[in-house]
């Protein structure tokens, strides 16, 4: 989850399902009963929602050159 300024995260979507599958882990965890391995999971749903909704910049794609029309 470094490089969140990945193309591939450019859509909302995927950005919220990396979210959702954290924190469906760390349900599972606490579910199951082993707390180290949910904490552990539910500080990446955090990390995942602070980096990916509330401090994500996209970043803008250059615009072709003029003229560089591909018709």
């Amino acid at each position: 989850m470094k490089d969140n300024q990945h193309p591939f995260f450019r859509p909302l979507w995927r950005r919220l399902v990396v979210i959702a599958v954290c924190a469906i882990w760390a349900a599972i965890e606490f579910a199951a009963g082993t707390p180290f391995w949910a904490t552990l999971a539910a500080g990446m749903t955090a990390y995942g929602v602070w980096t990916f909704l509330i401090n994500y910049k996209p970043v803008d794609e250059p615009a072709p050159p003029p003229g560089d029309d591909k018709d």
